[in-house]
């Protein structure tokens, strides 16, 4: 809504005397100032369930995540969804793993040392908010971070590449591929932005657990699998994708925007996870519990997870607790929505999950790296597996099976 100046000016035009039509206006504001108009403040289409929409300023999408409220901030992507609806096919996932001689030995090579180093750096930015300066610089820094890897790896010579996927509000999203012998992708994902969802624009958000770690977990992962020399020269059948999403605090809008633009090209992606906070476990052991990973279980894809769950028997060293966190709880939901099989990990049951986000108490000191790690086995050992399926036999046997 707008409000004219002109209410504001009544009362002091009605006391002011009359102004003869020779005589200089030296009473009045000019006409033009009368008409100008206040802006109110710009409003956003979000969508909090399915079908369940509203329009809201942006201190009011902050209330409502301050409210536990989750959502996605559909303004710019409204059609997500609408162009793969008549496509879309069952997905199907291995019974099984079955590739343990060649994902055991690299998970020897994960190291805690590193992903520490690379949080201790991700944590120093002020912010990382989509739409600051400093969201800015620490997507350069991870952009180069990832780079490097690919560097030291020796991976460029082989096609494997990083770039920013580019979004209007400065912060960009990265996304790192390893070309394999399809154009069929599976995705490993996870947020880089941060928020203090109380003054977003002034107070420090470093944002550890949220996403801090699901950040440096994958690119842990994405370090060691490009140690394996069948990736790089892209023997797998499919290609790999790791994402590092902006502005997932916003509404998932980073993702949103990056599924957007893979729906309407038909890209292939087989399946996609996301890792959004994996390093905090204390919730869980106060609560008595045992350390578990969570694997959530609402909006997501039912195939992908039970596949997930076999994943983390075999190569983690705790077990997994199924969980759940409504609609729209991370960027799994963005994939989900453009019709591709989508699941979403956690650090433990969502309750007993981080209480320290989106604040500035959000801190690597709350963190266990050794947690961290059990996520970075799981991200590893997912990504080989999956990227070394044969998709369409996988299909064509499933079809006469059911013959």
């Amino acid at each position: 809504m707008k409000a004219s100046l002109i209410a504001l000016l009544l009362p002091a035009a009605a006391s002011a005397r009359f102004i003869e039509a020779n005589e200089i206006n030296r009473i009045l504001p000019p006409t033009d100032v009368l008409v100008q108009e206040v802006e109110a403040p710009e409003r956003y289409l979000i969508e909090l369930s399915p079908g369940e929409t509203a329009w809201v300023t942006e201190e009011e999408k902050w209330q409502l995540r301050r409210e536990g409220l989750n959502f996605m901030d559909i303004t710019e992507n409204g059609d997500l969804g609408t162009f793969r609806a008549a496509s879309k096919a069952t997905p199907i996932f291995p019974d099984k793993v079955q590739l343990q001689s060649n994902i055991n030995p690299l998970l020897s090579n994960l190291s805690k040392d590193l992903m520490k180093e690379h949080l201790e750096k991700f944590t120093s930015f002020h912010t990382r908010y989509y739409k600051s300066d400093y969201g800015r610089q620490s997507s350069e820094w991870l952009l180069q971070t990832v780079q490097d890897t690919i560097k030291e790896a020796g991976a460029d010579k082989y096609g494997v590449k990083a770039e920013h996927f580019k979004h209007s509000w400065g912060q960009n999203s990265v996304i790192a591929t390893i070309p394999g012998k399809s154009n069929s992708t599976v995705v490993i994902g996870a947020h880089q932005d941060s928020i203090n969802l109380w003054l977003p624009s002034v107070l420090p958000a470093p944002g550890a657990d949220d996403d801090g770690s699901g950040t440096v977990t994958i690119l842990e992962a994405f370090r060691v699998l490009l140690s394996s020399k069948d990736v790089i020269k892209g023997n797998a059948p499919n290609t790999i994708e790791f994402h590092w999403y902006s502005a997932e605090e916003g509404g998932l809008l980073g993702s949103q925007a990056i599924f957007s633009e893979y729906e309407k090209k038909d890209r292939d992606i087989k399946a996609m996870l996301q890792q959004d906070m994996t390093g905090y476990v204390q919730g869980t052991l106060d609560a008595g519990k045992p350390e578990s990973v969570g694997v959530i279980m609402d909006f997501v894809d039912p195939s992908l997870t039970a596949f997930i769950k076999k994943v983390i028997e075999e190569y983690c060293e705790i077990p997994w607790v199924e969980t759940k966190c409504g609609y729209a709880c991370s960027d799994h939901a963005s994939a989900s929505k453009a019709g591709y099989a989508s699941a979403f990990v956690i650090e433990s049951t969502f309750g007993d999950s981080d209480q320290h986000i989106h604040n500035t108490d959000d801190l690597i000191k709350y963190l266990s790296f050794d947690h961290m790690l059990q996520h970075a086995r799981m991200t590893l050992a997912l990504v080989y597996e999956l990227g070394f399926t044969d998709f369409a036999k996988l299909k064509s046997e499933n079809e006469m099976g059911e013959l």
